[in-house]
């Protein structure tokens, strides 16, 4: 893809590019190659090396925290088109810590991991709006670590449904109880009884491997305030 054709994405994408000066973005502009993301594709392997780095301009990826030995994964975070994928190498480390997973399909610039360390000095705008984005990525983990320890598996639902609608295209999303469960951490039945009361409610509904989004404003009056907190100051700090 030309290096027009990817600024072309940006207006209504990602939002740590679009926060660029128009100077900073063109200088960054012929090392982005517009790249799809295919649902269940894995970027970043706990351990392996970060040798790209991503700004989604759709879809969402989730950051796993996988298991050791013991099979199994939970998720520790997710990134769309407010983020970056490979926030480490940012930090200073070559290294992934999550595995970093394609759950709706979409596209992203991509960058050289080396490229992006010699182009974004202390200095620029990109660093500093990277610095508010890692705030706001150990906020979303702190306050879903207290959510997993302290709420009911129904509202840690309708939370995670919401951040993923809030990332998502449309209404319907390709969400199955057993991947639910695995990203919640918690046993299948727990979200099939969940999503059943949700179901009654008349919040969403689901069937054949997908879930659609019925009434968003009922899903934000069921959820617990850990999305509303999360939210708020992604939107403070991040548009």
């Amino acid at each position: 893809m030309s290096s027009l054709e990817a600024a072309a994405h940006l207006p209504a994408s990602n939002r740590l590019l679009t926060a660029l000066p128009r100077r900073e973005y063109k200088r960054l502009l012929p090392h982005l190659e517009c790249v799809p993301l295919s649902y269940k594709a894995v970027l970043h392997e706990p351990g392996g090396p970060i040798k790209h780095l991503y700004f989604p301009l759709s879809g969402m990826l989730s950051l796993l925290s996988v298991r050791d030995g013991q099979g199994g994964c939970i998720e520790v975070g997710v990134v769309g088109r407010e983020g970056m994928v490979g926030l480490p190498f940012f930090l200073g480390t070559r290294m992934a810590i999550t595995q970093s997973l394609v759950q709706l399909a979409g596209e992203a610039l991509r960058i050289r991991a080396n490229k992006f360390r010699r182009l974004i000095g202390s200095q620029s705008k990109l660093h500093k709006v990277l610095l508010r984005y890692t705030h706001v990525r150990l906020m979303q983990a702190t306050q879903w670590v207290a959510c997993n320890s302290l709420h009911p598996v129904e509202k840690r639902l309708c939370r995670w449904l919401l951040t993923v609608h809030d990332r998502a295209s449309g209404d319907c999303l390709p969400l199955t109880h057993k991947l639910l469960a695995a990203m919640l951490g918690v046993r299948r039945a727990s979200v099939t009884e969940a999503a059943r009361r949700l179901r009654r409610a008349g919040l969403i509904d689901y069937g054949g491997g997908q879930l659609t989004i019925l009434d968003r404003n009922g899903l934000e009056g069921a959820v617990c305030g850990c999305y509303h907190a999360v939210r708020a100051e992604q939107l403070r700090l991040l548009g």
